[in-house]
């Protein structure tokens, strides 16, 4: 059996900080900040590893419907991680370039234009991708993907619509933490022959052994792609 390289595109869902927060009996929004925090280092785990695509599940278009203090809150850790980036020698140094995918049009305006800022920032980056789902659902991705196509009279197709969703690369290997063994309308197209990979470890407490077991992991598997 071939064994499969190191993965090119891994897609995590950064799930379970509330459920961190209670097992530690701290404040629940804190969850959500150290589960944040957590990027930066996943991101530097991701360049030792030689893995050159990152895509992260941070907010769902769902997560609208949340309480609306948990919402401000984590509205403003994005807003303080994307403003972070802004001057982050990790990002600039590494030539990271950093897109926002989703219906960001969902979000205040102050930060659709930070927003903006850091794609504009990055864009001739290309060394490494960090890509943030943030007002993001799969099947609104594949529904916005195939709105353009018809508005634009273009033929459709498995090529064109891959080419018009928010975020056109397949994934290698996807990562859920937390426990639970779900997709949870998570690129929902560009899964369709990554490998799945499930940890009980809640997202706060996933470590770079952790990420490494999970490309071990995806080493040994052989990718037949359906055929």
């Amino acid at each position: 059996m071939l064994e499969s390289s190191v993965p090119n595109h891994i897609a995590i869902i950064l799930d379970g900080n509330r459920r961190y927060a209670r097992k530690l009996g701290i404040p629940q929004l804190k969850g959500h900040e150290k589960g944040f925090n957590k990027i930066k280092e996943l991101l530097e785990w991701c360049m030792e590893l030689g893995v050159k695509e990152l895509t992260l599940y941070c907010f769902s278009t769902e997560n609208f419907n949340r309480d609306k203090k948990e919402v401000n809150y984590l509205f403003d850790l994005f807003r303080k991680k994307i403003e972070g980036f802004k001057k982050d020698k990790q990002i600039h140094d590494n030539k990271v370039k950093i897109s926002v995918i989703g219906r960001i049009s969902m979000f205040p305006e102050d930060m659709q234009k930070s927003m903006k800022e850091i794609m504009e920032m990055t864009k001739d980056y290309g060394n490494y991708k960090l890509n943030l789902a943030l007002a993001y659902g799969g099947r609104s991705e594949i529904v916005d993907a195939v709105k353009r196509l018809v508005k634009e009279g273009k033929e459709i197709s498995e090529e064109s619509i891959t080419s018009s969703l928010y975020l056109p690369d397949d994934v290698d290997l996807m990562i859920r933490p937390g426990g639970e063994k779900r997709l949870s309308n998570f690129l929902l197209w560009q899964n369709s022959y990554s490998e799945l990979y499930f940890s009980d470890k809640l997202w706060p407490e996933f470590s770079k052994d952790d990420l490494r077991e999970a490309v071990e992991w995806f080493k040994s598997r052989e990718r037949r792609m359906g055929k």
